[in-house]
């Protein structure tokens, strides 16, 4: 149930934040923001969470354990929304700076739980 809960928090904060670059400022269809949320989410969960988070330092290296994990989201994050992006809206302008601006959110909406508790 706690994996449960988890994806569902990071599926509505990456919807959120492409819900509003990529829907509502790049013009990408809600449906698509939808499908790359999804991907992403899915794809961060288990690359980002599962494995890079637990591989990077024994439990008490906290910190450092987050920050590798939040880098590579966001290394991530702009690899998957700007491929996916670009195949399924091509012909649109400034998709690698929307997956740039997006990724950049959707990682500082990675840290921010961590610094508030």
């Amino acid at each position: 149930m706690e994996h449960i809960k988890a994806i569902l928090i990071k599926f509505v904060m990456i919807t959120a934040v492409l819900g509003i670059i990529l829907t509502g400022i790049f013009d990408i269809s809600f449906t698509e923001t939808l499908i790359i949320s999804f991907i992403l989410t899915l794809g961060a969960y288990v690359i980002g969470d599962m494995m890079i988070f637990r591989m990077s330092g024994d439990e008490t290296e906290h910190t450092k354990r987050n920050t590798i994990a939040t880098l590579s989201d966001i290394g991530l994050s702009f690899v998957v929304i700007w491929l996916l992006s670009e195949l399924m809206a091509s012909g649109k302008d400034d998709l690698a700076m929307a997956a740039f601006i997006s990724a950049l959110l959707i990682g500082a909406g990675m840290v921010l739980p961590c610094l508030l508790g």
